[in-house]
């Protein structure tokens, strides 16, 4: 049985430690380069660092997947990773919560917005199809999901909710070089709230580097990263207006 207060990677063997990292250099690739990749993990503390792959990714740089031995472990007993609160239901729970509470459709909206063009997440969890065998939140009966595309600038984010009387808006950002993901995400926060929106729609953001803790410090009501279907984020939604309407599920 494994040890939780002392879990160290599993590679061949259990506990052995084995990772695999990859990263590029700016140097051009050859044995001088490929032995800076080898010393360089050394310097991180991993044991027997071997470069398994290394190509040459333009003149002046090169790229390499490195194996070595983590020697660290981490106490998972000790560890709490702050995560949304909710109940998932299937799609036709949610489709009658909200026909019989709510009794209207829920307007929700969604957009990768500034300079994030890669809608993939967005379209699982609201196009008709889905993703993964998990339909979107436009095939629910009783949601108006209303998907705006890629790279929406945050003032015609607020114009939509505004249009369709949003009742959640759901942004997507995939791209976060630099940081960017945090500027669009708090620009957004920010002018809502400077509109008067916020207190008045249920905010949720969504991508790989997202988290629920990162969403709340940011003001937002939610974060869902990897492994998230519609069905996630429209339970959690209308828990919210459950909790905001005191109407029981």
């Amino acid at each position: 049985m494994t040890d939780l207060t002392n879990v160290r990677p599993y590679g061949d063997t259990l506990d052995d430690g084995m990772i695999q990292m990859s990263f590029t250099l700016p140097a051009p690739l050859n044995s001088t380069t490929k032995e800076a990749a080898r010393q360089l993990v050394a310097k991180m503390g991993l044991a027997e660092p071997a470069v398994a792959h290394a190509e040459a990714i333009g003149d002046n740089f090169s790229f390499f997947v490195v194996y070595a031995k983590c020697q660290q472990g981490v106490d998972i007993t000790q560890i709490v990773a702050p995560e949304v609160a909710l109940q998932v239901m299937a799609k036709k729970e949610i489709d009658d919560f909200i026909k019989n509470n709510v009794k209207r459709k829920l307007n929700i909206l969604g957009a990768c917005i500034e300079s994030d063009a890669h809608t993939v997440g967005i379209d699982a969890i609201m196009n008709m199809k889905g993703f993964n065998g998990h339909k979107g939140l436009e095939s629910y009966h009783e949601i108006n999901a209303v998907n705006m595309g890629a790279q929406v600038v945050c003032e015609e984010v607020i114009r939509k909710a505004h249009d369709i009387e949003a009742d959640a808006i759901l942004i997507s950002q995939v791209v976060t070089q630099k940081n960017i993901h945090i500027t669009n995400l708090t620009k957004l926060a920010d002018m809502l709230e400077a509109e008067g929106l916020r207190d008045k729609l249920t905010l949720v953001v969504g991508g790989p580097r997202i988290t629920h803790e990162l969403a709340k410090e940011l003001g937002y009501d939610a974060g869902f990263g990897p492994n998230t279907y519609a069905e996630h984020v429209a339970s959690f939604l209308v828990q919210e207006w459950k909790g905001k309407n005191i109407m029981p599920i």
